[in-house]
């Protein structure tokens, strides 16, 4: 009984494995695992040799906190010609805080660090971190500064960078997160492409169509 229930475990590990591959090689098809943006945007501080790759976020999505193992590994190996960079989604007011989170932990050079910790915080701990107390308290249990992040956090640049970022939301006619944008042009999102590491595979796929495209050019 126990070498069947292990062989069978085996097998559905097989499956499921090449299930993933046949996925993660299926072609890109328009309006299924990706859509084309109908005014592109530009591309900021992007050489014309590069591609750019934007995350649309929001740290309170679930959806955004299943995407960001799979993202950060990905940006662990990240194509030499891709130039990547975060965009917290504001869609609401009350958006607005994780916004500013971000940016304040950019600002300090410490994204690297508090980026995973922050989702963690939230989806694993519960804890509410749109309350300031709470969110200082939390911060200074992660070894930084309470006040130096204060300051950061409620800095008139930071506040600016969370009101272009809303801006940016409305431009790209975003309706939800997590997105990822390609060249200003192709999105992709966790929805649309399926499992996350589906929503990776487009990504790739998408950045191989604009270097196939610029070919031509």
């Amino acid at each position: 009984m126990n070498v069947r229930k292990i062989t069978c475990l085996l097998l559905s590990f097989i499956v499921l494995n090449l299930a993933g591959i046949l996925v993660a090689q299926a072609e890109l098809v328009e309006g299924r695992n990706y859509k084309v943006l109908s005014t592109p945007q530009p591309t900021e501080d992007v050489s014309p040799q590069h591609i750019e790759v934007i995350e649309f976020f929001w740290y309170g999505c679930p959806h955004c906190d299943d995407l960001n193992p799979y993202l950060e590994r990905w940006l662990g190996n990240k194509p030499d010609d891709v130039e990547f960079r975060y965009v917290p989604a504001v869609f609401r007011s009350n958006w607005a805080p994780a916004a500013r989170i971000f940016y304040a932990i950019e600002s300090l050079g410490l994204e690297g660090t508090l980026h995973a910790k922050v989702y963690h915080a939230i989806h694993r701990e519960k804890i509410d971190l749109s309350k300031e107390a709470v969110l200082f308290d939390w911060i200074e249990k992660q070894g930084i500064e309470r006040d130096k992040f204060m300051s950061a956090y409620n800095s008139f640049t930071v506040q600016n960078q969370a009101n272009r970022a809303a801006q940016i939301t409305r431009q790209y006619h975003l309706t939800g997160v997590p997105v990822l944008v390609v060249d200003g042009r192709y999105l992709t999102s966790g929805k649309a492409g399926g499992l996350p590491q589906d929503t990776i595979s487009a990504l790739n796929q998408l950045i191989e169509k604009v270097r196939e495209e610029r070919k031509k050019q």
